[in-house]
Parts: C-alpha cells; structure tokens; sequence
C-alpha cells in the first residue's frame, strides 16, 4: 500500500540490508535474527542526519512487518529496529544564501544536453522547493502547458498544482524540446547513458546537487537536494512570507512542519527578545 515515492526511498534501504547480510546470494529470510537488524541499524545510524536514520529504521520496520504478513516470517522482527531519536524542532532548519543558491544555478554548464537536464532539475528544487523524490517521480503527463502547471504528487499519495515560474518553464521546455532522449518512459528527466530510464532512486538527485555545490565552489555542511527546499524556505521568510503561505508552497501536511522556520526568522524574533540584564550599562 506505499506509494510509488515512498518506495523509492525505502528499497535501497532494503537491498543494502539484504545484500550486507546475504552478500548477494538468495535470501533465506528464516535466517534472520534481531542481531542481525540491530547491527546494521547500529553500523549506519551514525553516518547518517536524524532524519535520514529514522527512515532507514521505518523502511525496516515497513519490510519486515511485509514478510511478517505474508508468513515469510514468523518472529516479530519490526519490534526489533531501535528508535532513533529525533525531536520536534531540535534543530535549525539546514539552508543555504540567496546568493549562494543563484551561483550553483549560473554555474550550472548549459552547453551541454546533461548539464541542461541538470539546471531545469536545480531550477524546480530551488524555485518550488520541490522534493528529490518528486522530481524522480515527475511524469510529461504532470505538466500543463496551456495554463502553465505543474502538478506535484508528494507524500502520502497526495498532489498539489503549482504555477510553472518563467525560469522553470522556459529550462524545462528547453529540455523537452532538444534534450531530452527519445523513450517510451513517461518520466520527464531520463538518463543520458542506457537504458534510457528515468531515474531510479532520490540519491541520484542528491548527488547531482552535491556535484553542483562542488561546481559552485560553495561549501556547506548540508548538500543534499533537501537543503534547496530550506533555502527556498528561508529566503520567502526574509522578504515577508507568512509561514502559512511557506507551508502552502511548500505542502507541509501539519503547521507544525513550517514552524521549525521561525527559528531563523530574526527580524521577528527581535520582537520576542529580552533585554540582557545589565545590558544598558
């Protein structure tokens, strides 16, 4: 019952279990013991952000709960992973300058067709906020040329209509038109090299980012495709954005989920601030 982008985001998890405890061979899931998932929960969790770890360990439970149902399985191995915590608001949300963003999009190589597909891929995270699994999941039937839509399937199979800015539109039709290889895929950015797919996991997103920061010669701590969606975020905040209409942009679910901005909200927050005792003296 998960969708499509759900999936993609869980079965590399899976595999990489898989593989490290069967090392390529047929899996004999009769096999499997807690050890064996706390082990590889407690190898990887640390090479990990909080939030990556805790869908490592949600896409272990989600499977094993599957094999469970299907009697593959008969040991509750689900109740097995380890939390990992990661509490509500304990962090600044990871962004990065407005000028920073604007140099990895000028320095994005447009003389070639692969560096054209990757700036109309950089346009739609750093000017819609747009998820790197929804970018994979982008379908030709997802954009709307006659009024200038783009529709956005996120989280929980649910989507939402967003207007094509003149930049993204114009690096995206540029794409179609001269780019992009003939295929019988629907998705909208494929692979340059065979088979001519699209995409095959968000990871790929990311490290296209990563490569652009490198590029750019912008450093930061945080260079997944994620860290676009906080800039756009951080940026609408400073020039007067409401967090409602940040959180309507960007399709949080929950209020909650948008709050976390209001950390970095300073001209606000000066209005909360304390004299510091002594402080006039």
């Amino acid at each position: 019952g998960l969708s499509p982008l759900t999936l993609l985001n869980y079965v590399p998890v899976v595999e990489q279990f898989l593989a490290e405890r069967f090392h390529n061979s047929a899996p004999n899931f009769a096999m499997l013991r807690a050890r064996h998932v706390t082990g590889f929960v407690l190898r990887h969790a640390h090479q990990l952000s909080p939030v990556r770890a805790g869908l490592m360990v949600t896409a272990l439970r989600s499977f094993f709960r599957y094999l469970r149902c299907r009697g593959t399985i008969t040991t509750d191995l689900a109740s097995c992973v380890p939390t990992v915590p990661n509490w509500s608001l304990s962090t600044l949300p990871r962004f990065l300058p407005t000028d920073d963003v604007e140099r990895i999009l000028e320095c994005c190589d447009r003389k070639t067709s692969v560096g054209r597909r990757n700036h109309a891929i950089l346009l739609l995270l750093a000017r819609l906020g747009v998820r790197a699994g929804e970018v994979v999941g982008l379908s030709l039937d997802d954009i709307d040329w006659s009024t200038g839509q783009i529709t956005i399937r996120g989280k929980g199979g649910k989507s939402a209509q967003l207007p094509l800015a003149a930049d993204v539109g114009a690096a995206l039709a540029a794409y179609l038109r001269h780019d992009r290889p003939r295929s019988a895929t629907r998705s909208v950015f494929l692979r340059h090299r065979a088979p001519l797919v699209g995409f095959g996991n968000s990871s790929t997103i990311s490290s296209l980012v990563r490569r652009a920061l490198k590029h750019a010669g912008v450093e930061s701590t945080h260079t997944g495709a994620h860290v676009l969606r906080h800039s756009l975020a951080t940026s609408l905040l400073r020039q007067g954005g409401s967090l409602d209409e940040i959180g309507e942009l960007l399709r949080h679910q929950s209020p909650n989920t948008t709050a976390i901005y209001a950390k970095v909200d300073v001209t606000a927050l000066h209005t909360l601030a304390l004299p510091w005792p002594g402080g006039g003296r």
